[in-house]
């Protein structure tokens, strides 16, 4: 697995020693450096990184801004470290749900300890999640990573598994929708996908395929702006054949 990262920072030398420290470990891949809150927040929409590192030494405030109007645009904030000469804003970076705040000048000693604290806390977080599905007095507890796809009936919701099965659950899709983890995406008003399955994304024909399964699932204009940030999404894990 491997986690991008995008470093805010003024400071060309120190962005080059973090980049440096980080070449240790392949699994964290750059996407880029902006110079601040502004082109920051800019390349943060366009490419999705998993980590952000903000040197917070100058235009403290218009960083911590950008933090929260992250917030208008982005099911699930990256994670973001704070970097500083002093402790001033340790409290403050707290207080913004900041993963980390590292002092500069960096040591190697505790970025090691950092990046094998972040480590542990985003494989945790990818680990699959359990679902309670009930029908009538019938409970059904699955792994979330099973699920292919889930598809409105009514006031109920058919969940379509991995294995061929389906189980119908006396919940609306819209409340599934509030409740699943960010890789479920809803692309119709009867249809949800599990973003871990799908193979393609026709927009002449405006269907998604899944891996491994003989079916085209149709999207909505309702939901096309949902389509095309799957679509990002997948396209940012994958190696391109375009020219």
């Amino acid at each position: 697995m491997h986690f991008t990262y995008l470093i805010i920072n003024f400071d060309v030398t120190a962005n080059l020693r973090l980049r440096s420290h980080l070449e240790e470990y392949p699994q964290f891949v750059a996407t880029g450096r902006c110079l601040d809150a502004q082109e920051g927040i800019n390349a943060i929409l366009k490419q999705e990184p998993n980590i952000i590192f903000i040197n917070l030494d100058k235009n403290t405030q218009a960083h911590f801004e950008m933090v929260t109007e992250l917030h208008q645009y982005l099911p699930e904030l990256p994670i973001v470290i704070g970097v500083s000469k002093t402790q001033e804003w340790a409290y403050k970076a707290i207080k913004n749900d900041f993963f980390d705040y590292w002092l500069l000048p960096y040591t190697e000693l505790e970025i090691r300890k950092s990046i094998l604290k972040l480590k542990r806390h985003i494989q945790k977080n990818n680990e699959p999640q359990k679902l309670c599905l009930k029908s009538y007095r019938d409970y059904h507890y699955v792994n979330t990573d099973d699920i292919l796809y889930l598809k409105a009936d009514n006031n109920s919701t058919d969940v379509f598994m991995i294995d061929g099965s389906k189980i119908n659950a006396y919940k609306s899709l819209k409340k599934f929708e509030q409740q699943l983890p960010n890789n479920f995406v809803r692309v119709h008003q009867s249809y949800m996908l599990n973003t871990k399955h799908v193979a393609r994304i026709n927009y002449g024909k405006a269907v998604c395929s899944l891996k491994g399964q003989n079916l085209q699932l149709p999207f909505s204009k309702t939901y096309k702006e949902n389509v095309d940030g799957l679509k990002t999404r997948l396209s940012k894990n994958s190696i391109s054949s375009l020219i």
